[in-house]
């Protein structure tokens, strides 16, 4: 027995050396990704030093004088919570409605038996996510511009509703961020979750339908207990960038009417940073702001550990 385990060890210990003709190729195929990922991710946050000084693009970052932690006095801006609050209750609206959606084509995509249909409805459903945010604003728009958008058009004539413009009303302007949002990623979203379903066993179906069990109580105790795993990560992703949502979604849709409630993060970063130049501001923003997203994930991770079993680490 020590002799097998010696040799055992010994394999394994050959395996692990490095060897110039099996493990170069490997390193040099990693090679450019590693590049990107520091100049791209690592490199950039030198700047976050940005926050504690008073910037000057004209001094540079080391040059600048050093003010500790001034520009922090954003957490005390009624404006900044009014925007952080918008940002949070968009993105709640998003995982509340949005998040299942993908769930559910996918199981239901899953379930067509006409393959031909499948594979249209897949191509239909994920296309919206190659088209620009430019194109859908401006096909969004258009549809529900009050005088001639189909939207008030078909309200007009089936409930006789006088028409509404949505993206400069407050009242509907959030759910116009949120069903864009749905009707852009739910098709590329489900693709994780028929990936998913590919791998659970058939025999598990065909067990439950001896059993008598419909397609409801198949799905109920056998799809979604084995989509589990990938519906944790993703929303656990989705609850770290809780604080985020695209800038120029909401930059392209909203205008000052609907500031109250679609002004987010990012829309007033922007306008903090580049339109007044208060860098050092906005990089405490940001700073933040990732911050909050971290603390979220860590937080959600260990929920979903304790309640579900499942965690990401």
């Amino acid at each position: 027995m020590k002799i097998r385990a010696h040799r055992e060890a010994n394999t394994l210990l050959n395996k692990l050396r490095f060897k110039s003709s099996r493990d170069i190729p490997s390193y040099m195929m990693v090679l450019p990704a590693i590049i990107i990922l520091l100049l791209f991710t690592y490199m950039p946050m030198y700047g976050i030093i940005i926050a504690f000084k008073d910037y000057s693009p004209f001094r540079g970052i080391m040059a600048s004088n050093w003010v500790g932690f001034k520009h922090f006095n954003f957490l005390a801006d009624s404006g900044f919570w009014r925007v952080f609050k918008n940002t949070i209750v968009i993105n709640a609206y998003d995982i509340l409605f949005g998040f299942p959606i993908p769930i559910l084509l996918a199981i239901c995509l899953n379930e067509l038996v006409n393959k031909h249909f499948k594979k249209i409805v897949q191509v239909v459903t994920y296309l919206p996510h190659f088209i620009s945010w430019v194109v859908v604003s401006g096909i969004f728009v258009t549809l529900l511009n009050p005088q001639f958008g189909l939207v008030n058009s078909l309200l007009g004539k089936l409930f006789g509703m006088e028409p509404i413009y949505f993206v400069a009303n407050s009242k509907y302007f959030r759910s116009v961020i949120v069903f864009t949002t749905i009707w852009k990623t739910t098709g590329m979203s489900a693709i994780y979750y028929l990936a998913a379903l590919t791998g659970i066993n058939p025999e598990l179906y065909e067990s439950a339908t001896i059993d008598g069990a419909g397609k409801i109580i198949q799905t109920i105790k056998i799809t979604l207990p084995q989509l589990k795993p990938i519906i944790a990560v993703l929303l656990l992703l989705r609850i770290a960038s809780l604080t985020n949502i695209g800038f120029d979604q909401v930059y392209l849709f909203y205008n000052p009417v609907v500031y109250d409630v679609g002004d987010v993060i990012s829309t007033y970063v922007y306008r903090r940073g580049i339109m007044e130049t208060q860098y050092s501001l906005t990089t405490a923003i940001s700073m933040t702001q990732a911050v909050i997203n971290f603390s979220l994930l860590i937080i959600a991770n260990k929920l979903s550990r304790k309640f579900s079993g499942w965690s990401m680490w």
